[in-house]
C-alpha cells in the first residue's frame, strides 16, 4: 500500500489526462494551472497530515492485515472508527476550510453497504466488485470526486419524463464487457484534479427509470468524460489571504457515452435500491459535514477572539464579546456533539462496516445548516466594520498612503495597522466574500437541502415505538394514581404492554 504525500499527489497528477476547462480556456495541465492551486493545495494537505506523527491515530486507518492507509479510504468498522473519522474531517477543514476528499470516504461506506444489500437479496456480484476497487483505491492512496447531483431539468418530474433523456445520467448501452453512459452531474466538488470520479445516483427511482438506476468508476480522464470547472477560491488575490492559498473547485461532469467496464459497475438497473443508496450515502456525507463546519467554526472563532484582542477589547475583559465568543462556541460545538452521538450510536451493516446514526447525523447537519449565518455575524459583531472597510493592498504599498494607513488603523499598544487589517481580510474572506457566501450556502445545501434532512429525521426517527408508548401509559394512567415505583417493566420498556399488578388504584375506580 502506498501513502502518498502531498507533493507526490500533485505530481501524479501529471498521470492523466483529463478534459478540463476553466473560465473559457481549456487546461493542458492540471497541476500547473494557477486557477485549480487553492483546491489542489486542499486536498495536499489530507495527503500531509497523514505523515504527521502527531495526527497518525486519526489520519490513518488499520487494514484487517495491520496495515495502514489514509482513514479518507478506509471504512469505518467500530464506533470509534466514526468518532476518528468525524475528528479526522474537522482536522482538515480547520486547516483548509474544505479538504474535499472525504466525499470518497462517504461514497465507499455507502457503496459497501448497498452492494452487500444488494447482493444477498438479488445474488448479484456488486460487492466483490466494489471490494476489489476499495483495494485499488487504497494500493494506490487515490483522491476520487462523488459525482451524485445530476442536471434534473424539470425538478416536478421523474428522469424517465424529461424532455431530454440525458438530464440524468443513464445507461445507454449494456454488453458482455460493460455499460456505456450518458448524462451530466452537478456540483461536483474536486472534480478537476481527483483521479477518479464515483458515480452515485442522486434519488429514488421508480422502475420506469430503471436505466438511471446507474453506480460506477471510471477514471478522471476516461474517454468521453469533459469537466466544465470554476476556479478553486480565490486564487491570486492579494486580499483572500486565506482562500487565495485554500479553496475548493466546483464543476459540471458530462458523461458523453462513457464506457465502464463490469468491475467497476456497482448498480446497474437494480432501480429498489437507489434510493437505500443515496440515502447511506447523504447519511455518512452529512455525519462528515458536520466536522467539516467544526474547522470552520475553529477558525472563526479563533480569528474573532483575535481580531477583538487587537482591537483592545479582550473576551477577558468585555462582557458582550465574552458573551458573543460563548454563543460562537454554543453553535460550533452545539452541532459537533451530535456528530459524537452519531457515531457513539452508529450500527454495524450487512457489509460489516458502521454507519452514523441517521437521526442524529441529520438533525447535526440541519442545524449547522441553519446557523452558519449566525456564526457569521457574531463574527462580524465582535469585530466591526474594519473587516469589509480595510483599505487595499495596492494603498497600503504606496508610501505616502501606507504611512497614514499604518498611523491611524493602529489597533491596541503593539498592535500594528498591517497586523490588525491582515486579521480583517481573513475573517471577510471567510465570512463576508464571494468565497464567505460559498460556506454559507455550501453548508445549507451541501448533503442535500435542509428540507432533505428533515425529510430523513423523521424517516429514521422510531416514531410508532413513542406512540405506542404514550398509549400505553394512557391505559396505565386511567387505572393507577401516582408514579409506578414497582414494576420496572411498565417504567423502564416502552415496548411493554402487560397492565401493571403492583400499582395503587384509584378508590373510584
Amino acid at each position: 500500500m502506498k501513502l502518498m504525500t502531498g507533493r507526490e499527489y500533485v505530481s501524479s497528477l501529471n498521470e492523466y489526462n483529463p478534459d478540463v476547462q476553466v473560465r473559457g480556456k481549456k487546461v493542458t495541465r492540471v497541476a500547473d494551472e494557477p486557477l485549480f492551486q487553492p483546491g489542489i493545495n486542499a486536498i495536499a494537505v489530507t495527503y500531509e497530515l497523514a505523515h504527521h506523527p502527531k495526527h497518525q491515530d486519526i489520519m490513518l486507518a488499520a487494514l484487517a492485515d495491520g496495515t495502514k492507509v489514509n482513514r479518507l479510504n478506509a471504512l469505518d468498522y467500530s464506533t470509534d472508527d466514526l468518532l476518528k473519522k468525524l475528528e479526522m474531517v474537522r482536522l482538515i477543514c480547520k486547516w483548509t476550510g474544505c479538504g474535499q476528499r472525504y466525499l470518497m470516504h462517504d461514497a465507499l461506506g455507502a457503496l459497501a453497504e448497498i452492494t452487500a444489500m444488494i447482493d444477498a437479496d438479488k445474488h448479484t456480484d456488486y460487492f466483490s466488485a466494489f471490494q476489489e476497487y476499495l483495494l485499488h483505491v487504497q494500493k494506490h492512496d487515490l483522491t476520487c470526486a462523488t459525482a451524485v447531483t445530476d442536471a434534473k431539468g424539470d425538478r416536478s418530474k421523474r428522469p424517465h419524463e424529461q424532455a431530454d433523456p440525458d438530464l440524468y445520467v443513464r445507461v445507454v448501452e449494456r454488453n458482455r464487457n460493460g455499460i456505456v453512459v450518458r448524462g451530466a452531474k452537478a456540483n461536483i466538488t474536486g472534480a478537476p484534479y481527483v483521479h477518479e470520479f464515483i458515480v452515485l445516483p442522486t434519488r429514488a427511482m421508480q422502475k420506469e427509470d430503471g436505466d438511471y438506476a446507474v453506480s460506477f468508476a471510471v477514471p478522471v480522464d476516461a474517454p468521453g468524460v469533459k469537466i466544465i470547472a470554476k476556479p478553486a477560491g480565490r486564487p491570486e488575490d492579494a486580499e483572500a489571504p486565506f482562500s487565495s492559498n485554500f479553496g475548493q473547485s466546483t464543476a459540471l461532469v458530462i458523461f458523453n457515452d462513457v464506457f465502464v467496464p463490469w468491475d467497476r459497475v456497482f448498480l446497474c438497473g437494480e432501480w429498489e435500491y437507489t434510493g437505500k443508496l443515496a440515502e447511506a450515502f447523504a447519511n455518512h456525507h452529512r455525519h462528515s459535514c458536520i466536522g467539516a463546519r467544526a474547522g470552520l467554526g475553529d477558525m472563526i472563532i479563533g480569528a474573532s477572539a483575535l481580531m477583538a484582542e487587537y482591537n483592545g477589547l479582550p473576551h477577558t475583559d468585555v462582557p458582550h464579546i465574552r458573551r458573543n465568543l460563548g454563543e460562537l462556541i454554543r453553535i460550533t460545538e452545539g452541532f459537533y456533539a451530535t456528530g459524537v452521538a452519531a457515531s457513539v450510536y452508529g450500527r454495524k451493516t450487512v457489509a460489516g462496516n458502521f454507519v452514523p446514526d441517521a437521526v442524529q447525523s441529520n438533525i447535526g447537519k440541519l442545524m449547522l445548516a441553519e446557523q452558519v449565518y449566525d456564526l457569521f455575524r457574531l463574527a462580524h459583531e465582535i469585530s466591526g466594520g474594519i473587516v469589509v472597510t480595510a483599505p487595499t493592498p495596492e494603498d497600503m504599498a504606496i508610501p505616502e498612503a501606507g504611512e497614514l494607513i499604518d498611523r491611524y488603523l493602529v489597533g491596541k499598544h503593539g498592535v500594528t495597522a498591517e497586523e490588525r487589517i491582515r486579521m480583517a481580510r481573513f475573517l471577510e474572506d471567510l465570512t463576508a466574500s464571494k468565497e464567505g457566501g460559498f460556506y454559507a450556502l455550501i453548508s445549507l445545501h451541501g448533503g442535500g437541502s435542509p428540507e432533505a434532512m428533515r425529510m430523513s429525521a423523521v424517516r429514521h426517527y422510531d416514531m410508532d415505538s413513542q406512540k405506542k408508548h404514550i398509549l400505553h401509559k394512557l391505559k396505565c394512567f386511567a387505572k393507577w394514581e401516582g408514579t409506578c415505583k414497582e414494576c420496572e417493566t411498565c417504567v423502564n420498556d416502552d415496548l411493554c404492554e402487560q397492565e401493571c399488578e403492583s400499582v395503587t388504584y384509584r378508590q373510584d375506580r
